[in-house]
């Protein structure tokens, strides 16, 4: 009867959030800010949850979108003082760990992929194959760093020395964000910030998770049998489900296993 009662709790109940995909890679599917924030507010605010569990499987991307979804879930835990807990699938690397790294703990599967506490950039230089089809690139500029890492120019000792300062930049945002979040947690490794990866109980060991485990066991364990689960998941587009979008998501898809592929998954 109470189940039809207004403002009467039923029983524990926990928000389920999945986090899966790229972050901000310019894919259709891929996590952003903006697409998740929705989901977010709604799973913190609807049937006041006893927790928030989130379903992590990401290898990273855009260390911007990163900051800005972990910030959010931060702020919407403090404001509803509701805790958090991250469940991690194949893989929280890079960017990926940084969402996990919003939780208050951290749970992985034995053969989880974990860390990667680093920054990386790719590109490509095409500027020898111009010369072969005997073709020209003209490129005029009103400031000296506009033409920075011109793929289509021969790369310049200074362009990679500022960009590799732009990178140290980042990673040094990396590790704060990690050593706030994980505190005492974390061991003294030499390796824990150099990019390097973990593998299930080795990550807990290293004080990058705090155990062993998966959502429902652990939920179960902490607010009993009876808890209950209300899943969020992004809705995918009309055009999506008309199947109207085909290419970009085909060259999203590539770019994503391109991403998951670092980890050999």
């Amino acid at each position: 009867m109470k189940h039809w009662l207004p403002f009467v709790k039923s029983g524990p109940n926990v928000a389920v959030i999945r986090l899966s995909g790229a972050i901000g890679t310019g894919g259709r599917g891929s996590l952003t800010d903006s697409g998740l924030a929705p989901l977010l507010e709604k799973a913190f605010k609807r049937g006041k949850p006893d927790a928030v569990a989130l379903e992590i499987n990401s290898p990273g991307g855009s260390p911007v979108q990163s900051s800005l979804i972990a910030a959010r879930i931060r702020r919407l835990a403090a404001e509803k003082d509701i805790p958090v807990f991250a469940f991690v699938e194949d893989v929280a690397a890079s960017g990926g760990y940084w969402l996990a790294s919003a939780a208050d703990e951290i749970f992985a599967d034995h053969s989880s992929i974990l860390g990667s506490i680093g920054v990386i950039s790719a590109g490509f230089g095409a500027n020898v194959f111009l010369a072969r089809q005997g073709l020209e690139r003209r490129v005029h500029t009103a400031g000296t760093s506009k033409s920075f890492l011109d793929p289509f120019q021969p790369e310049k000792e200074e362009d990679v020395t500022r960009l590799r300062r732009l990178l140290d930049q980042l990673h040094v945002n990396f590790i704060h964000q990690i050593k706030e979040r994980r505190g005492d947690k974390l061991a003294d490794h030499p390796d824990l910030f150099t990019g390097e990866v973990w593998i299930g109980e080795r990550a807990q060991q290293v004080g990058l998770i705090d155990g062993i485990g998966h959502l429902d066991a652990v939920m179960k364990e902490r607010f009993g049998d009876k808890v209950k689960f209300r899943r969020y998941g992004r809705s995918r587009s009309l055009a999506q489900r008309l199947g109207l979008s085909l290419v970009e998501d085909a060259l999203g898809q590539i770019e994503e296993r391109a991403a998951y592929a670092r980890f050999g998954l």
